[in-house]
């Protein structure tokens, strides 16, 4: 206690130090809470759920969010059909409860009483879903298994965050009756707060439905009792004794007979891949772990990089405190010389250093918590319901406070032994006068630290930019400038297949009427919106593939005037016409990458292909040939692609998860707007024109094209501006480092510079000699940084995109720039040693 006082007081004699020292400490455990708030939240925490150690998932990729055939070249399995799902409930009694969840989340109208509809995130879920979690209700009561029997009154479970932040915490909500994509369903439950479900995404689901609902919310294209139609996460919690290698192999051993049964798996030699098909049982208790796979290098990146940071803080402060205890040589000499012995100094000025992180930890708690909720915007900037809270948690104080002591004490330990060793005798004679370096190498050298550290991050900020501006500039083969995309739902305002020519037709007309429209086009998705549809090609004239042979091909359906509403021209052959309709031949446009792989050195104009089965491998004519353009990520090469009319629906299709297909694939989900002048109103305008189309269809949301596109580079956009953040922050505190050091020594040298001048030196010569000792120091920290600079850019390579970690222009720029805040750092204490008055220097002790 006797320490902690006297360490408030020379703190309180010091006001300018100590707040100095408190907002740099604060910069730096601010940072790396903030960072850290993240990387718990999704990549640390278990779900909020009952023993969650218990709770074992089949499968341990996170697949999305339909396949129908093998999974990938090793055989794992992640997806499940119905079907399938039962058959593990019943070979596996190991489990206490076996839980399905639906892989992709879904987006479903709804429409409570006489008010408008609303589009909300879904779930479709098993009946012991909450009781598998061990999760209870809130208000109401939870789903059941009779929830989830056939022919059962559709129920549904509302989450916390959706009830009180779309429908104002109203009581009557639960068993109130909504209306979903036009079907009555009940609502029985509210979830319990911080309850946001099976996995950590951008939109967590508002709505948890029985899977026995699914074919009556999805009457045209429901996929619930299809065999083939992988779609569902299982996760399970096992017993207590049970080995989960043993139970593994079980699984994998009933997985691989259940295929040997199913016609879809063996045909076309797809028999003799079964045999390396298998699951494995991985822990379930954080949940189904797809944004912890998609963003968990990026977080750790940023902690690394955040880790740097606070080192350079560490080292700033430490110099600070060799500064100020070198002024504080005399008092400690005579504490000495008054018997005081080394290690109570020691432990008094280690005291000192611990209460200023202290202290600015907690400041830096304050800049966690608002530097968490810039992080979570940044990162989540479309989430209605975000399950992160900023609020700092017990773990989050837990590490703030660990990173406050581990602080005080690497800042502080070296200058308080430093100051502790130095000679009482010749500190109480004073030094003044003194020329010698030894005094202040233990500064220099965390300068050099310093510079080093500082480069490293400057390289890592200068390399995530330019790798950011690489994907946001790249070729995506459309254009964005003043085009929208408007996406609505035809199937939940209750339009059947029948229906959709009339709906396509009224909306192609009204949409191309609206105020400054060159071009509108329907699409079943529109470029870089996250979806994809994959089905294999079958060539006419050619035999049926092996299992083994890459025939994949992307998917979408489009009206005409799609392709110039976004942009991709048609280079050979046309594009689709009002003529192909519902009468008229089956239709298609591909892909130049289509054509590379399936029509390699022909002419595609006229050919034929098909895709389900070999059997309708002539249903297609060839048409046209487009430019390639991405539609699925930003990072992967150009899918092989085919586009076919909306207006063309392929009857006679036996196979009924083939023939399911063909009807999902028959909705449009998008309109693609391409304006000469975009009106000011558009938002009410679209909403306008939708009602007068049909008041049933909702607007899920609208947004620019180039905001669409944008949003895919949502993580690397976040990474790289927390960079270049932290590479600027440890910029400016190398720099400040470098302007107290040289303007420390320039105060110790006072009297050998006057001794220059009054010997002849000129200023410019004082000046060469204060630059080039601070110089001198940056560039052994340049010397030491490049290296570890290449090493760290090589360790992140899988985060950059068309950029070498052996950038040499990211390189050069770093070292420019910290070459530059170096010299100006220098030169301003530089030009004041050179306005030294000779005489007053030489009088100075």
């Amino acid at each position: 206690m006797q320490d902690i006082r006297v360490a408030l007081r020379q703190l309180r004699n010091a006001p300018a130090f100590t707040m100095t020292v408190i907002l740099t400490i604060a910069l730096g455990i601010g940072a790396n809470t903030a960072i850290f708030t993240l990387v718990h939240a999704i990549l640390m925490k278990s779900l909020p759920v009952g023993d969650p150690k218990s709770l074992y998932r089949i499968g341990d990729k996170a697949d999305c969010c339909v396949y129908g055939s093998f999974p990938n070249e090793t055989g794992d399995f992640d997806l499940f059909s119905f079907e399938l799902y039962k058959q593990f409930r019943e070979a596996a009694p190991e489990f206490e409860q076996l839980a399905a969840m639906q892989a992709g989340l879904g987006k479903i109208s709804v429409r409570s009483g006489t008010g408008l509809a609303r589009t909300e995130t879904s779930e479709y879920v098993s009946g012991n879903y909450f009781a598998t979690l061990g999760i209870g209700s809130f208000a109401g009561r939870v789903l059941s298994p009779a929830d989830d029997a056939p022919n059962a009154a559709p129920a549904a479970v509302m989450s916390y965050q959706a009830w009180q932040s779309d429908y104002a915490s109203d009581p009557a909500i639960v068993g109130a009756t909504f209306y979903m994509q036009s079907q009555p369903v009940t609502i029985v439950g509210i979830a319990p707060p911080g309850f946001f479900g099976d996995r950590i995404v951008a939109s967590p689901p508002a709505l948890w439905l029985p899977l026995a609902a699914e074919p009556l919310l999805q009457q045209t294209n429901s996929i619930l009792n299809h065999a083939d139609q992988n779609w569902l996460y299982v996760i399970g919690r096992l017993k207590p004794g049970v080995a989960a290698g043993v139970l593994q192999q079980k699984l994998s051993g009933r997985l691989r007979d259940w295929l040997r049964t199913q016609d879809n798996y063996t045909r076309n030699g797809g028999a003799s891949q079964i045999a390396k098909q298998h699951i494995v049982l991985a822990p379930g208790g954080a949940g189904i772990q797809s944004l912890q796979q998609q963003a968990g290098k990026g977080l750790y990146l940023l902690l690394a990089i955040s880790g740097l940071v606070l080192l350079v803080t560490c080292a700033n402060v430490a110099n600070l405190l060799l500064a100020r205890g070198s002024k504080r040589k005399t008092e400690t000499s005579i504490r000495m010389a008054l018997g005081a012995a080394r290690h109570r100094l020691v432990r008094q000025m280690l005291t000192e250093s611990i209460l200023l992180a202290c202290l600015g930890g907690l400041a830096g708690l304050v800049v966690a918590y608002a530097g968490t909720k810039a992080l979570l915007a940044l990162a989540f900037p479309d989430s209605p319901h975000n399950m992160i809270d900023s609020s700092p948690s017990l773990a989050v104080l837990g590490f703030a406070f660990l990173l406050s002591l581990v602080t005080g004490v690497t800042f502080g330990i070296v200058p308080a032994w430093i100051t502790s060793n130095g000679d009482p005798a010749e500190a109480l004679r004073g030094v003044n006068r003194s020329t010698g370096e030894r005094g202040s190498l233990p500064q220099k050298s965390l300068i050099v630290f310093q510079a080093a550290l500082s480069l490293v991050l400057l390289v890592g900020a200068s390399l995530l930019t330019k790798s950011l501006e690489n994907m946001e500039h790249q070729n995506f083969g459309i254009k964005t400038s003043n085009r929208y995309v408007l996406h609505i739902d035809p199937a939940g305002a209750g339009y059947t297949p029948e229906k959709l020519a009339v709906l396509y037709r009224k909306l192609k007309d009204q949409f191309s009427e609206l105020p400054g429209m060159e071009r509108a086009g329907l699409a079943l998705y529109s470029p870089m919106e996250g979806a994809n549809w994959g089905l294999n090609v079958f060539v006419q004239g050619r035999s049926a593939p092996d299992t083994s042979d890459e025939k994949g091909s992307s998917l979408d359906r489009v009206s005409p005037g799609f392709f110039e509403a976004v942009g991709q021209p048609v280079l050979r052959g046309r594009d689709f016409t009002e003529n192909d309709s519902g009468t008229s031949p089956l239709v298609a446009v591909v892909n130049e990458t289509f054509v590379k792989k399936f029509f390699p050195k022909e002419d595609p104009i006229g050919r034929h292909f098909g895709v389900f089965s070999q059997e309708y491998a002539g249903a297609y004519e060839i048409v046209g040939v487009v430019a390639d353009a991405k539609y699925a990520g930003a990072r992967d090469e150009v899918f092989p692609m085919y586009f076919r009319p909306l207006s063309q629906w392929q009857k006679g299709i036996t196979n009924p998860t083939s023939a399911t297909i063909e009807t999902e694939t028959m909705y449009m989900d998008s309109i693609t707007m391409h304006f000469h002048t975009v009106p000011q109103n558009l938002d009410a305008l679209v909403r306008r024109t939708l009602a007068n189309i049909d008041p049933n269809l909702t607007v899920i949301d609208l947004r620019s094209l180039d905001y669409q596109v944008n949003g895919n580079f949502n993580q690397e956009r976040l990474v790289a501006r927390l960079a270049t953040l932290f590479g600027l922050l440890t910029l400016v505190i190398a720099s400040v480092g470098l302007y107290g050091i040289t303007s420390y020594q320039v105060s110790r040298r006072t009297s050998e510079i006057g001794l220059r001048m009054a010997l002849g030196a000129n200023r410019n010569r004082v000046v060469t000699l204060v630059m080039r000792a601070a110089l001198v120091q940056v560039g052994i920290g340049l010397l030491i940084g490049i290296p570890i600079a290449l090493i760290g850019a090589r360790a992140m390579v899988d985060q950059l995109y068309a950029v070498t970690p052996y950038d040499p222009v990211s390189l050069g720029i770093a070292i420019v720039v910290l070459s530059a805040a170096a010299a100006l750092a220098g030169f301003l204490p530089a030009r004041r040693a050179a306005t030294i008055d000779p005489m007053q220097a030489l009088r100075i002790r």
